[in-house]
């Protein structure tokens, strides 16, 4: 259904001649559908009876699933449909993988409510400045095309470039929002680095939390636009990663560590 969804959007963008007036509602309605669906796996696999499971597959899974909520609730009063193309099958990669590889990370039901607020932040933050890094995937994209003189091909297909930056950075403000509070809360529980294998996942977030500081101040003060904000704001997410999926898959599935 996630694919369905994709490939109704795809002849909505590409065929707009082509395709009957239905089309983007009910490739809307389909991916709302596989989206439920989903969510409904996540809770099977992440609530299991010894607690909560946060396996690398799990949380990839998690977080594709949160990603294609956000960009689908935004795509009903915002031009994102576009991103759904790369996202609903990103979505359907993340549930297969998890289907296809199915390792545990067990978390002790006994964990703090603290603790579980952290994680839920960090979680919806990473989601955030990911659809932030797709966007500036997307307006730098756009620029090409422009600097290129081929903007004929991008008028049915994406929206004006001043508004792609406005979401660009509504999207980075967010996340970095979140990302505060989830490095605020994360602190909190920081007992010792080295045992709790933390400190790179410490240090790579603080510094995506600067590039991502320095990317908004750059913004609202200086003006930035264009390629200095695209390469901003990809720098920060591949920091990011880096920190938080990184350090997740060489721990848990290179060096099988908890």
């Amino acid at each position: 259904m996630y694919l369905a969804g994709a490939a109704g959007i795809a002849v909505k963008t590409f065929r707009p001649n082509q395709a009957p007036k239905y089309t983007l509602p009910a490739s809307l309605a389909c991916s709302a559908v596989a989206l439920c669906l989903h969510g409904l796996m996540l809770y099977q696999y992440l609530f299991v009876a010894d607690g909560l499971d946060l396996g690398f597959f799990n949380t990839f899974s998690l977080l594709g699933w949160l990603v294609t909520v956000f960009v689908l609730l935004s795509a009903l009063y915002r031009p994102l449909e576009n991103l759904l193309l790369i996202l609903l099958p990103f979505a359907a990669l993340t549930l297969s993988l998890k289907i296809l590889f199915p390792e545990q990370r067990i978390l002790s039901e006994s964990l703090t409510l603290g603790l579980q607020i952290h994680i839920l932040l960090s979680i919806s933050a990473y989601s955030l400045l990911m659809i932030s890094a797709l966007q500036a995937m997307l307006v730098a994209f756009q620029e090409r095309l422009i600097a290129t003189k081929q903007v004929t091909k991008i008028i049915n297909v994406l929206p004006p470039l001043q508004v792609m930056e406005q979401l660009l950075i509504q999207f980075i403000a967010i996340g970095f929002f979140m990302l505060s509070l989830s490095l605020a809360s994360g602190l909190m529980f920081i007992e010792d680095f080295f045992a709790q294998h933390l400190i790179h996942k410490t240090v790579l977030s603080i510094l995506a939390w600067f590039i991502y500081g320095i990317l908004l101040c750059g913004r609202w003060l200086a003006g930035w636009r264009g390629k200095r904000i695209t390469r901003w704001a990809l720098g920060g997410f591949i920091t990011l990663l880096f920190a938080y999926m990184g350090t997740k898959f060489v721990l848990e599935l290179i060096l099988n560590r908890v």
